[in-house]
Parts: C-alpha cells; structure tokens; sequence
C-alpha cells in the first residue's frame, strides 16, 4: 500500500470523487493509534470502539472545515481526547457516580478485562494510573507510552508546555508513590 503524507490525504479529501477514499486511508493510518490512546483512557475494549467509531464520525464531518493550523495527528487526538473524557464524564452522570467510584469501576473493568495480557507489575502500573485526575492522565498516558513531545501534547490538549511538565511530574511521583505502597 502507497503511505500518503497527511498533506495529501486532506488534498484527496476536498475532492469529492476521492473523499471517501481518503477518509478510508486517514481511518486507516490513524485508527490504532487512536484506539490505543483511547483504551488508556476508558480501559474497557467495547468502549474505546464505541469512541473511536464516534471520534471518526466527528472527524468525517469536520474534516471539510479543517483549516490546517494544526496537523491532521494534533486534531485527530483532540477529538478523541475530547471524545474519551466526554464518554468518562457521561458516564459518572448517567450513574450518578462520584469520580472515585468511576475509577474504582474502570480498574475493576481492568481487572476482568479478557484482552489485558500484563503481568503483575502492569496491572499495578494500570491501577496507579487509574488513580490519578483525568487531566494527569491523559498527559501521563501521552507522554510516556505514546511518547509524544510536550510540544505536541501542548497542540493537542491546548495547554502550556509548562503547565503540562508540571502535570506530567506530579503524575510520576503519585505513581512512584502508588506503586512503593503495598
């Protein structure tokens, strides 16, 4: 398969006899990514599908109007972040859950999960993660496993390079502490 530069996957995508081509390969080079990123977030493997498949309908309808200010990889993880922490916050409402519960919930989820293949360590690494704010989260989860610079992390959640060095730390020694307990 042709690997198509970003550049001209959006150029295919203005056309309208190569839209749905194009969309297809955007789908395509992004879905794992995204899907990954997602299942970090929600944990529970039909859930990330069902954000996925909504980030990818949000994407498809606003693709028209993506302006390009930012990269394709930027938005298309905004929507899917955006997407993720809204399908956790609908979730904590529609049951009426204090955010402590939903956690409790997700590492339960963790735990029962039949596609979790971690050993001990990662199931324990998993829960201090689940233990920590959204927002810490989300910036741990970006820059340690997706390894994404601050810089884009900055683009993609639209915070400061500083606020989300500052994040990122205090995520790391919750989970240093979280992990010496036990």
């Amino acid at each position: 398969m042709v690997a198509y530069s970003d550049n001209e996957l959006l150029s295919q995508f203005q056309k309208e006899e190569t839209r749905n081509f194009a969309f297809h390969l955007i789908v395509q080079k992004y879905q794992e990514k995204l899907y990954w990123h997602i299942r970090k977030l929600v944990i529970d493997h039909d859930d990330t599908n069902d954000v996925v498949q909504n980030t990818f309908v949000k994407a498809w309808s606003g693709l028209g109007n993506f302006r390009e200010e930012s990269q394709l990889f930027t938005w298309l993880y905004r929507i899917a972040t955006n997407e993720a922490l809204t399908f956790l916050k609908r979730k904590r409402t529609r049951f009426f859950l204090p955010l402590v519960d939903v956690e409790s919930q997700l590492v339960s989820s963790l735990e029962s999960d039949p596609y979790f293949n971690g050993d001990e360590a990662e199931l324990k690494l998993q829960k201090a993660i689940l233990s920590l704010p959204e927002k810490q989260r989300v910036v741990f989860n970006m820059r340690y496993f997706e390894e994404l610079s601050y810089e884009e992390i900055s683009a993609v959640l639209g915070t400061s390079v500083g606020a989300l060095k500052a994040s990122y730390h205090l995520a790391a020694k919750k989970i240093e502490k979280f992990l010496e307990s036990d």
